[in-house]
């Protein structure tokens, strides 16, 4: 089946190949009918007072994709060009990841149309804890289970565990994911991401036959999963020849001092407005490298640029960088694509282990938290990697096939269709 993807929004794009994988297993067209949207959507309006004294009213969203396999759980992302079909589809990407990490979960997501960066303080925390106020009969801890994203942070999901509390009027420590550690998050979750990703380039390394000493990484966007990463891989003596942020890239093809980047960095990840000789996002993917990590925002790579791309592996950080024409052509072209679904499920791990930690009231050591995340992001690149090889398509489409199969197979058992 020939996908053409290009022209489709983020949403429609993502139906279309849930479709190809569901048909290459045997499903019904009932079973992709179930499985192309959420299940449900929550629109809200949320008034908040803002500190001149205006009432502002804001638009949030929450998408709950499918509950057949249990609750659903995904980040809530505070943006200024949120969209309902964004959130859709961000939910079921959420149930794909859950999907090959083989996690009791489904897909959700949530968002609000703001820009936090204008933003004080204190009309953050109000926004946040309106969001839970509005959303609140829908999820909890056994129904949907927010955690961070775009533009959120540990403090706001402190804020909002705080209001569900009050609602509930019980201690809601695993109604949400990404807490500080005081009030009950996981060892490891800032960092859960990147992680991943870093297990993930090690994997496809591996499958390179190319050493991860001395391999040339370039990694577009210098945010949290970014500049992790960029710690991450130069400490494990790679070198990062290439980063970008909003403004720009900086390139350096003996390595850039990674360090000093990270200390001059701002909370947004910004850093290349400090230097005079930058490049263009655009001349950073294309640099030749042996690693190319997109790890900002969608759509980077696209049928425009994807015959120019340099690199022997991309390990997509961010949701939705490559389109499936660029991800064929590039399969095509013998570069090896670990897609965002696999490559950046690290967070959805480790916000797994925090809701059981919480659950049981035991919690573990970091190391315990990086070794359970290691076997399982392993077993998820196997099972992903094995079904691109022994079936002849690329990473992308195998990784929806392994990542929608067990929704499909509990809706299938539950009677659903």
């Amino acid at each position: 089946m020939v996908l053409m993807t290009e022209n489709l929004n983020v949403l429609q794009a993502t139906q279309l190949i849930i479709e190809d994988a569901l048909t290459r297993l045997g499903y019904s067209s009932a079973m992709v009918e179930l499985l192309k949207e959420p299940m449900r959507i929550m629109t809200v309006r949320i008034p908040i007072r803002m500190d001149d004294d205006s009432i502002r009213i804001f638009t949030g969203y929450r998408a709950q994709h499918n509950d057949a396999v249990g609750p659903t759980k995904g980040g809530v992302r505070f943006h200024p060009e949120v969209t309902e079909d964004e959130v859709k589809a961000l939910s079921i990407w959420m149930s794909l990841k859950c999907g090959i990490v083989d996690l009791p979960y489904g897909g959700g997501k949530g968002g609000i149309i703001c820009d936090p960066r204008k933003m004080s303080f204190r009309e953050l925390e109000r926004l946040s804890r309106g969001y839970v106020r509005a959303i609140s009969q829908i999820v909890g801890p056994t129904k949907d289970i927010p955690a961070p994203d775009v533009m959120t942070n540990s403090q706001i999901m402190a804020w909002m565990m705080d209001e569900y509390s009050r609602i509930r009027e019980f201690d809601a420590s695993n109604f949400i994911t990404g807490k500080p550690l005081v009030l009950g998050g996981s060892h490891g979750r800032e960092t859960a991401t990147a992680k991943g990703v870093t297990i993930m380039i090690d994997q496809a390394l591996k499958k390179k036959g190319i050493p991860l000493h001395d391999a040339r990484v370039v990694i577009q966007g210098f945010g949290n999963a970014g500049s992790f990463l960029a710690k991450f891989m130069y400490e494990a003596g790679a070198k990062v020849i290439g980063i970008s942020d909003a403004y720009g890239a900086l390139y350096n093809k003996d390595g850039l001092d990674i360090e000093y980047l990270l200390d001059r960095r701002d909370s947004f990840g910004t850093v290349t407005n400090l230097f005079k000789e930058t490049i263009t996002n655009k001349e950073l993917l294309e640099l030749e490298c042996d690693i190319l990590v997109p790890a900002a925002i969608e759509n980077q790579i696209t049928l425009e640029n994807a015959e120019r791309i340099q690199a022997s592996i991309i390990v997509e950080a961010a949701n939705g960088p490559t389109t499936f024409e660029a991800t064929q052509i590039l399969t095509d072209r013998g570069i090896l694509i670990v897609p965002d679904v696999l490559a950046s499920a690290g967070g959805v791990v480790v916000s797994y282990f925090e809701w059981v930690q919480n659950n049981q009231g035991y919690y573990w050591t970091e190391a315990e938290v990086h070794s359970r995340l290691q076997e399982m992001m392993e077993k998820g690149f196997e099972n992903v990697y094995n079904v691109h090889i022994t079936r002849k398509i690329n990473m992308r489409l195998a990784a929806y096939m392994v990542g929608v199969r067990k929704m499909a197979e509990a809706s299938r058992y539950r009677g659903w269709v």
